[in-house]
């Protein structure tokens, strides 16, 4: 799987012309590819998945570029907050997984005890 897209790359394979993709790049914060050296577009493929979700937004469910952005904006909010929640959901199995381990450890000094 290729890594980095030219932005005529990223252009044909979503069928938005390159000066669209440059304005949304404008617009959009969470459009920015990476520049080389040359000053050359690299997009990545989260970029490429942003620049689809954007073309959605605008194109098929008819969002203004307003609209879009906070719509984004809130998606990002969302997924965020589900990250938290699985962060915190590990950290409670964590302190589980240890507390296990201090018994294990704890049965295993009494056996050798005896």
């Amino acid at each position: 799987m290729k890594k980095y897209f030219t932005i005529g790359e990223v252009s044909e394979r979503t069928d938005i012309p390159a000066y669209t993709l440059r304005y949304w790049e404008s617009e959009f914060k969470l459009l920015r590819p990476l520049r080389r050296e040359s000053g050359q577009r690299r997009y990545t493929q989260s970029d490429l998945h942003t620049v689809e979700k954007i073309k959605k937004l605008l194109y098929e469910k008819k969002y203004s570029i307003a609209g879009a952005k906070k719509q984004l904006i809130q998606e990002l909010k969302s997924s965020s907050s589900q990250m938290e929640f699985k962060l915190s959901a590990s950290g409670v199995v964590l302190q589980e997984l240890k507390k296990v381990e201090k018994d294990l450890l704890d049965i295993k000094k009494m056996l050798s005890e005896s």
